[in-house]
């Protein structure tokens, strides 16, 4: 549960701003997309290696953006 302490003299705004800065750090919508099929175990580190491949290609140069 996210907490947002608000001071008396505080515009809802920003209170509403920082609940929403929260939430994206708390990444629950990520974890909510994710529970909504199951994923194997193998198919996730499959994809995870995958992304790290990526990622090592675009850093050499061999892949442009």
């Amino acid at each position: 549960m996210l907490i947002i302490d608000s001071k008396d003299c505080e515009n809802i705004d920003k209170a509403l701003k920082k609940y929403k800065k929260k939430y994206e750090k708390s990444r629950t919508l990520n974890q909510l997309r994710a529970r909504q099929a199951f994923i194997k175990p193998s198919v996730r580190r499959r994809t995870e290696i995958l992304k790290a491949v990526y990622k090592q290609q675009i850093v050499s140069g061999k892949i442009e953006d």
